[in-house]
Formats: C-alpha cells, structure tokens, sequence
C-alpha cells in the first residue's frame, strides 16, 4: 500500500516574491536559495500534514480490493479520481470505469468507497490495483489556507538565516514552534 507522486505541483505555495519580501531581501544573488528553501518548506509541511498543498496527482497502490470496500485516500484533500485499474499477471493495465467508485471527500482522509464483489480482482499478487487521484487546495497560491502558507514562509526563514550555521550551543535542528502550532490543526493522523 504506497503512494507514488506523479504529477507535482506547477507552483508552490509561496512565490518567490512573497518570500523575498517576508525575508527583506531586494536582491537577486539567492534567488535559487530562496527558491530551494520554498520547495523544501512545503514538502515540509505536506509530509507534516499528510496533505498536497497545491494541485497533484498521486498514484494508490493497492495489492487487492478490502473486504470493507473502503479506501483511504492519503494525501488530502481529495478534489477526484482520475483513473482506476487493475493489472494482469503480466502486467498489462485493465480499465476500470470511475462510476463504480464514489468519493467522501469530506472525511479526512477522504475515502474512495466500492463494492468490492464487483470489481475485477488484480491478477499480480503484488500492486496489482492502481488508482490516480487528484489532490490539492488548488492551483494557485491562494487556494492554500493561510496558516499553512505562512508555516512555509517562516520555515523559509529560519532556514535562510541560519543556513550554514552549524553554532556551538545553538542548535538549528530545532524548528520554530510556531510552525507546528500553525500546522497541528492540519494534521491528518495515522489510522
């Protein structure tokens, strides 16, 4: 049971811009920097979260149907599922159509409900069951809610000032604690 990433997101949640002027920086010299620091802090926050800030699509892998019919989708929040299949012992892909799925997008995790006894069983033993879904606030910066954003910003922050400190009685691999209080009430927990 894995999740594999297969489209990321186009932008992230915080521009380059927005970031520079939370940090007072009018030059350009550590834009790639910056924009490294961007990408990082949102993985931060997403593999924090169990959530996809920004519109992606992600791969369920799955080695047979569950009995209860139910299927957690992880990350959240769920926006469809795009496509479903169930492979063959060699491997070859069979089509599944999407009305035999239905979505409750409003639990978190969203689950992917079917009735088990009507879907063709996997012929692999082993990840036999493929479903794509779509996942994400949005495609916009602003679709992402703000504590989430701003999560990102001071995570991009803290890195940018002490990047490369490494500072006796100073330890940098501690996080700012306003960044998990911003983030705990986005928390999804493990089953």
């Amino acid at each position: 049971m894995s999740s594999i990433l297969l489209t990321p997101p186009a932008v992230e949640p915080v521009t380059l811009a927005d970031a520079k002027a939370y940090l007072r920086v009018a030059h350009a010299d550590d834009d790639a920097v910056i924009t490294a620091l961007i990408a990082a802090a949102r993985s931060y926050v997403e593999a924090q979260t169990r959530r996809a800030l920004i519109t992606q699509t992600w791969r369920l892998v799955r080695d047979a149907w569950p009995a209860d019919g139910r299927i957690a989708a992880l990350p959240v929040p769920l926006i469809e599922i795009v496509a479903a299949r169930v492979l063959d012992e060699d491997g070859t892909p069979h089509a599944i159509d999407l009305q035999a799925f239905a979505a409750d997008t409003a639990a978190v995790p969203a689950i992917i409900a079917f009735a088990p006894w009507s879907l063709a069983a996997p012929g692999r033993r082993v990840g036999g069951i493929e479903l794509d879904i779509e996942t994400g606030y949005g495609d916009t910066p602003d679709d992402v809610p703000q504590p989430l954003r701003q999560a990102v910003r001071l995570l991009v922050a803290h890195w940018y000032e002490n990047r490369g400190l490494i500072g006796i009685g100073h330890s940098v691999a501690v996080l700012p604690a306003t960044v998990a209080a911003l983030i705990a009430p986005y928390r999804v927990l493990a089953l």
